[in-house]
């Protein structure tokens, strides 16, 4: 079966973009030195070497399924265009939010596989991404739980 990643664009930042290609040559190190280690290991040892051969063998087996995640991510992905109407929140938008103590928030829509919210980027589909998806500057917006509403007023868009 395909994997459902690779049969749909992505859009990524510059930024997201960079990581991904950083992960990529990580893992290819990694599955380079991991084979490396198994050249190492003589097959016909004891039964400990047997099952150290078995583990590194399923580690590779890990890392290149990573690898090849990765490599679909960054074959359907497509760059954020550099200049966008910055009318309406959308996917990449920048935003500058304010709470009702006015506190201000700056976050980055991204797409979901990209989501850091430590690092002010989140996802489209959160609670508060799908919120924005569309609003423009002074509009209000809510989301909650039920039990507690949150609300920010959005005041900039780049």
């Amino acid at each position: 079966m395909q994997n459902p990643i690779s049969k749909s664009r992505r859009i990524i930042s510059k930024k997201g973009m960079k990581e991904l290609k950083k992960s990529i040559a990580s893992l290819e190190h990694d599955i380079k030195m991991a084979r490396l280690s198994l050249h190492d290991i003589d097959k016909t040892s004891g039964h400990d070497e047997l099952f150290e051969r078995v583990e590194k063998l399923a580690n590779l087996e890990a890392l290149e399924e990573s690898l090849e995640n990765k490599r679909q991510i960054l074959a359907s992905a497509v760059l954020l265009p550099s200049k966008r109407a910055r009318l309406q929140v959308a996917i990449g938008s920048i935003v500058d939010l304010i709470d009702q103590q006015g506190r201000l928030f700056r976050y980055t829509l991204v797409d979901s596989f990209e989501a850091n919210p430590s690092d002010g980027r989140i996802s489209i589909a959160s609670p508060l991404g799908s919120n924005l998806v569309g609003k423009t500057v002074q509009d209000i917006i809510e989301w909650g739980n039920g039990i507690k509403n949150n609300q920010l007023r959005l005041v900039r868009i780049m």
